[in-house]
C-alpha cells in the first residue's frame, strides 16, 4: 500500500475509533495489540487526560503505512 492509499484512508478511520483497529485492518497484529493496550492503559493510568496522544498516534502510524519492504 502507498501512502495516502485508500486502504491507508480506511485504517486510519478504523483507528480512529478504536486505537490499532487500523493497524489490525492492515494485518499488522503486534502493532494492533501494543496501540491498544498501551491505549488501554494509558487512558486508565491518566483518567482519560493523555490517552488521546496515543490515539492520535495510532490514526497517524495507520494512515503513512508504507507496507513491508519499503
Amino acid at each position: 500500500m502507498s501512502q495516502g492509499s485508500t486502504g491507508n484512508v480506511i485504517a486510519a478511520v478504523c483507528s480512529f475509533f478504536i486505537p490499532g483497529l487500523g493497524q489490525l485492518v492492515q494485518g499488522r497484529l503486534l502493532a494492533a495489540a501494543v496501540q491498544f493496550v498501551l491505549a488501554g492503559i494509558v487512558w486508565a493510568i491518566t483518567l482519560g487526560w493523555f490517552g488521546w496522544v496515543v490515539h492520535i498516534y495510532s490514526i497517524i502510524d495507520a494512515a503513512r503505512y508504507k507496507g513491508p519492504g519499503y
